[in-house]
Order: C-alpha cells, then structure tokens, then sequence
C-alpha cells in the first residue's frame, strides 16, 4: 500500500493535530478558548477539504460538505450540554444526519459480496454489550440514543463494505476512521450513561479528531 502524501496535506496533517492537541489542553483546563479551538477543528477540516476536492465526484464534494457541516454544528452544540440536556439531543441530531450523509458516500462504493456483511455482526455484537451497560441510565434518551447506535453502526459497515471498490489507502483511512468514530462515541455514551471515565475529553477528542480526519483524508484519496 503506497501512501503518498502532498506538501498541502502534510501542512495540514501539522496545522489540524497541533490544533487538537492545543484544543485538548485548553479544556482540560477548562478554559474559554477551547469554545473556538473546537469548532476550529471542523472549520479546518472543511475549509481543507473545499480546497482539495476539486477531483471527486460533484456528488461526493457535496454531501462531504454537509456531512461535516452538520459535525460542526454537533460540535457547537455539545459545548453546551451543561446549560440544558436538550442540546446534548439537537447535537446527537445533527451527528446522526453528519453519519447519514458518510453512509451515503460510502454506499456509492459497495461491495456486494456476502462475506464482507460478517463484521455487521461483529458490530451488532458489541453495540449489544454497549447498551446493555448504559440502558438502565438512558431515560428518555433511549429511542434518540437506540436511532443514534444503528445509524453509527450503519456508517461503519458502509465503509467496511467498501473493500475492492476502492484503492487500498482510501479504504483503509476511512475505514480507520470509521472504527475511531466508534470508539469516540462509545467513550462518550459510557461517560455519560454508565460511569465517570477518567480525563473523558483527552480520549474523546483524540479519537474523535482522528476519525473526522481519517474519513476526509480517505474520501480525498478516493479517485487517486
């Protein structure tokens, strides 16, 4: 697998991750300017994307746009969960359609061989063991939370599936990408629902940043 990268995407990789480190600092020390160095993030990561993705199909450009449209605005909403839970669910809102829109993508490049459906149930098994631990603690989240679950699951067997439709370092990337989605949220709901994880927002953010990243990075690839 070769993986080349450009002059443009290596600025980039130093510009996006000494971001997320400077952001990660900044609210561990519950500081006021990680309410800009967040949305940074994805204003980055899209204002990247608009300018390298002039080779992809109109389609793709578009609905990569929205999808990391709506993770900044998730982004924005989560930061105030504090002041009321019902922007915790508008930001779930909008990471769900940001997810339906990367199934969209991904869907464009299926495979349709049987085998490669197996991981669905690899998943399914562990978003069985994961809700068995936060369900007692959902309340009236569960439907929004269940929806959410599906749809994130969803996302990730679309970029499984996309194996032999694609170039290898795309397939790769995204589905990377993918899985850290995966863990992010996962670490978020067991934080949330089940216990007090210790320093949530270093492995949330860190893995969080690296699957928006991974994605978008792979989604570039894609036609090369």
């Amino acid at each position: 697998m070769k993986f080349l990268v450009s002059k443009q995407e290596r600025v980039f990789i130093i510009v996006f991750f000494s971001l997320l480190a400077l952001h990660i600092v900044l609210d561990n020390l519950e500081s006021e300017w990680a309410y800009f160095t967040k949305p940074a993030l994805l204003l980055a990561l899209l204002i990247f994307f608009f300018n390298q993705c002039a080779h992809l199909q109109k389609q793709t450009r578009n609905i990569m746009i929205v999808a990391l449209s709506f993770s900044l605005i998730g982004d924005i909403l989560l930061m105030f969960v504090e002041q009321s839970p019902h922007f915790f669910t508008a930001g779930l809102a909008a990471f769900l359609l940001a997810h339906v829109m990367f199934i969209v993508v991904f869907l464009s490049r299926k495979n349709t061989q049987p085998l490669l459906y197996l991981f669905g149930a690899f998943l399914l098994v562990y978003a069985a063991g994961l809700f068995y631990l936060i369900y007692a603690n959902l309340g009236t989240m569960l439907v929004p939370v269940v929806l959410y679950i599906l749809v994130i699951l969803s996302m990730a067997i679309s970029a499984f599936i996309r194996k032999g439709r694609v170039n290898t370092v795309s397939y790769a990337l995204v589905l990377l990408g993918a899985i850290f989605f995966l863990m992010s949220d996962s670490i978020l709901a067991l934080n949330k629902f089940y216990k007090p994880i210790l320093f949530p927002q270093v492995s949330i953010m860190l893995t969080y940043g690296l699957a928006q990243f991974l994605i978008t990075l792979g989604i570039l690839k894609q036609e090369h």
